[in-house]
């Protein structure tokens, strides 16, 4: 049935009188409906075969084919038709098998009043233009959820394609980020060897103390660091101001790295005391160790403020820097470097408790004391061996420094050794005539520099 339902709904009149048919043919004439009509049950279906109808009337008592058998096929075949009975009968178990068999929309009975009936037509066609239109918001209900569904299941697809493409860029990134952390760090414990080299090494018990100096320095100061509680950055800091702490040393004469700090005159104090400065310097156009230079900068500082070079007193000297200067100081006394005399553990120990409070933090000191007298630290859980270079194998990683007997960082903890590189190192060994020592473990490290 088209939108314009009242005014153009298709009617169907059947009915074996020829008189009743033109009655109802003038009674809706006039109210705008197109109008067929039959003479029987048979003619009535055939032209339901051919036109379409919204509406049916037709009269219980017909020859051949009653009301109610036509209604009944009517329904069968054309269910969308609205179904009305005319019955001249006071026959009620004919009327209810019409209602029943025809699923007939009301009956009416003869003779009809002219208002009743056209109102039973308007009420009927009404209702099923609400229908048509339930039945067309159903229909276009499914469609659309069939395309939300497509859609949905579309989406999630290319959601989850997306997703996974994103997991695979962060995969390479934190990967590609972690292989230049690792080369950063590792760049600058070869340049803190660098700076070592620059240095005077002094014998004791047959090692040299000061090409292994920077690096005791950052290990020690960054278990002291954990054991204060320091963040994961501010570790980071602490350790990369304690591998480059003596940067600033770079620019002064030899005669100054010679000779011990309580031996040098006024002047040469002074200009001694320049080098935390140079050191921040060095490091500024270096974003990522802007911190470490602040660390580099205080590192002399005292919390009694007769430290160099900014006189900082307790709290506001940053804590990385006290860390570092005990731990500094400390092995600076066992190297002869402090004062002319190599003190033993417990002299350089002594010395720290004595300047608590004043060159130093008396917290820091004890902690620091206490770690020197705890047990050894507790084993790592991956298996260090000790290996030559005929021994190495694959895929076996450093658990320390490889350092040349020059001092020379060779390679960085950590490191993971494959068979090139073991042939190089073999090579390596031919033409020095030296047989270096290899810290190893088949287990996967996290470096301490992470």
């Amino acid at each position: 049935m088209s939108e314009t339902q009242s005014l153009v709904a298709t009617l169907l009149f059947v009915d074996d009188e020829a008189n009743i048919l033109s009655s109802l043919k003038r009674l809706f004439r006039p109210l705008g409906y197109r109008i067929h009509t039959a003479l029987s049950g048979a003619e009535g279906l055939d032209l339901l075969a051919r036109e379409s109808v919204d509406l049916i009337i037709s009269d219980m008592r017909m020859p051949e084919m009653d009301g109610a058998t036509f209604l009944k096929k009517a329904a069968e075949k054309w269910p969308d038709t609205v179904r009305i009975l005319l019955t001249g009968y006071s026959d009620l178990g004919s009327t209810i098998a019409a209602v029943n068999q025809g699923q007939i929309y009301r009956y009416i009975s003869k003779p009809w009043e002219d208002h009743e009936l056209t109102l039973a037509v308007q009420q009927a066609l009404k209702l099923k233009q609400l229908q048509d239109e339930k039945t067309r918001l159903e229909a276009l209900t499914r469609q659309q959820n069939e395309q939300l569904s497509k859609l949905n299941a579309s989406l999630e697809s290319k959601v989850a394609a997306r997703t996974n493409e994103l997991r695979q860029t962060m995969g390479f990134l934190e990967e590609a980020h972690s292989s230049l952390k690792k080369q950063y760090t590792t760049s600058i414990k070869i340049f803190a060897n660098l700076i070592e080299l620059r240095e005077s090494t002094i014998e004791e018990s047959g090692e040299k103390l000061g090409a292994s100096h920077s690096r005791r320095v950052a290990e020690q100061a960054r278990q002291l660091g954990i054991a204060m509680g320091l963040s994961k950055d501010a570790l980071q800091d602490l350790l990369f101001a304690a591998l480059l702490h003596d940067i600033g040393k770079i620019a002064l004469p030899d005669v100054l790295l010679e000779r011990p700090y309580n031996e040098m005159s006024s002047d040469e104090r002074k200009e001694f005391e320049k080098h935390p400065i140079l050191g921040q310097a060095a490091l500024v156009a270096l974003e990522p160790l802007h911190a470490a230079g602040e660390l580099i900068r205080a590192h002399h500082e005292q919390v009694d403020g007769r430290g160099y070079p900014d006189q900082l007193r307790d709290d506001e000297i940053p804590l990385g820097a006290r860390i570092l200067s005990v731990v500094d100081d400390f092995n600076a006394l066992l190297s002869g470097t402090f004062f002319r005399h190599c003190h033993t553990q417990k002299e350089a120990c002594d010395f720290l408790l004595k300047e608590r409070n004043r060159r130093y933090d008396a917290k820091i000191v004890d902690h620091f004391i206490k770690r020197l007298e705890s047990d050894k630290q507790q084993a790592p859980a991956f298996a260090e061996q000790c290996l030559k270079s005929g021994t190495l194998r694959n895929n076996m990683l450093l658990t320390r420094d490889l350092v040349a007997p020059n001092g020379v960082l060779l390679l960085a903890k950590g490191h993971q050794l494959n068979d090139e590189l073991i042939h190089k190192i073999a090579q390596l060994e031919k033409r020095v005539n030296y047989d270096l020592s290899f810290y190893v473990t088949e287990e996967v490290l996290e470096s301490s520099l992470e």
